[in-house]
């Protein structure tokens, strides 16, 4: 049975995810739906994203760290040393959530079996992008449009692929 390899991520019209290493945006619900998906899975992220956690690590879940400092140690994490071996070190049984950054989401594009898209319908200036996504390898299972942010007025979407068999 091939591991089940999930992405995570909440990017703007112009494929944009962050700046600074911080995101662009907050939406209360995102983050909350984020928790509920991740919660008691195993997240894997390079180790910038890391840093840029409120809470490091994130409770109630196995944070799989990517670095290429060798012999590093995060208190409370996995390490892993390359994508390849992330993926080994990935659940063998439940769904595992790639949560950035944007080299490790482009390096785990290939592999992922599910998307799940947050979509910001709003151009956001950022140093930080996602990989362009080929939707003719995608299926989408389920949408929810037109949601809006209470706070910020952002209108945004949730969207879930999975790869076309």
């Amino acid at each position: 049975m091939s591991k089940q390899i999930s992405i995570i991520v909440a990017i703007a019209d112009n494929n944009a995810i962050g700046k600074d290493n911080q995101l662009l945006w907050h939406l209360s619900e995102d983050l909350k739906r984020f928790k509920l998906l991740t919660t008691h899975h195993t997240i894997v992220m390079g180790k910038k994203t890391f840093e840029s956690l409120p809470v490091r690590p994130l409770p109630n879940r196995r944070s799989i760290v990517i670095t290429d400092i060798a012999d590093e140690k995060i208190d409370g994490c996995v390490m892993a040393y390359s994508i390849e071996e992330a993926v080994g070190l990935c659940d063998e049984t439940e769904e595992n959530f790639i949560i950035g950054g944007g080299s490790v989401y482009k390096q785990f594009m290939s592999i992922a079996n599910k998307l799940y898209l947050t979509k910001v319908h709003k151009n956001f200036e950022a140093d930080t992008f996602y990989p362009e996504i080929d939707f003719s390898e995608w299926e989408l299972m389920e949408k929810q449009e037109n949601l809006t942010d209470e706070k910020t007025g952002l209108n945004y979407s949730y969207l879930i692929y999975q790869r076309k068999a």
